[in-house]
């Protein structure tokens, strides 16, 4: 038996009047729906200190299961960072606050390469770290930020193995889609302010290309050195 959708008794203006009311209804529920997205993430967003700690957490779980990583395998690491740390990361401002005034100055093309050989120095530099990892734990300490903040410090200590704690702070912007991370400090020096000293001597000297090269250059160094 078939079910008639307009029944040859209705007139037919009623049915199209009906049918624009359901349109118009669900137009207007989907605009609200849209609407309120935002405001329901902003709600659901994950708290800063809790993120550092479950993205902490994650990695020193995946370095103590992985051999590879405690080997320190490069190749290993880049993976782990592309896929647990740079989602987390707001490294374009990095970047831009570590070569300063002159990421103004830089192309396009020159900005992505910083990036590109600038994220190459950092995983060569602290991969030593995580080759170190066995039974140590990341501890936060309590976050003292106003409840609107859209800029805090979450700090940090690792704790555990020989040695006293280290100590390990973040800074972190609120965005769109969740807190990321724009500058990192291990043993009272922040990483953004160290690089941006040595990268403004550079850049002085040779410009923005000088600066590229001798970042690449910096890391051909690191890797032939790790593979000797």
């Amino acid at each position: 038996m078939q079910t008639t959708l307009v029944s040859p008794t209705r007139p037919v203006a009623a049915v199209m009047n009906r049918r624009r009311w359901w349109i118009t209804s669900a137009a207007v529920a989907l605009a609200a729906t849209l609407a309120w997205q935002p405001h329901a993430r902003a709600l659901a967003m994950e708290a800063p200190d809790a993120l550092i700690q479950r993205v902490g957490t994650e990695v020193f779980e995946a370095v103590k299961r992985d051999p590879a990583l405690r080997n320190g395998d490069i190749a290993r690491i880049m993976e782990l960072v592309d896929t647990r740390l740079m989602p987390h990361v707001n490294f374009e401002r990095m970047t831009a606050s570590a070569v300063g005034r002159f990421w103004r100055q830089a192309t396009p093309e020159q900005r992505q390469r910083l990036m590109a050989e600038f994220k190459i120095l950092l995983v060569r530099t602290y991969s030593g770290a995580l080759t170190q990892i066995r039974d140590q734990t990341l501890v936060i300490r309590p976050l003292r930020a106003a409840p609107d903040a859209t800029e805090v410090v979450v700090r940090s200590e690792i704790r555990g193995g020989k040695g006293d704690p280290i100590q390990l702070d973040y800074r972190l912007e609120q965005t769109p889609t969740g807190w990321k991370v724009y500058d990192l400090n291990v043993m009272g020096v922040w990483l953004v302010e160290t690089y941006r000293t040595q990268f403004a001597q550079e850049i002085a000297a040779k410009g923005i290309d000088g600066l590229i090269a001798a970042l690449a250059e910096r890391n051909r160094a690191n890797a032939n050195a790790q593979r000797s």
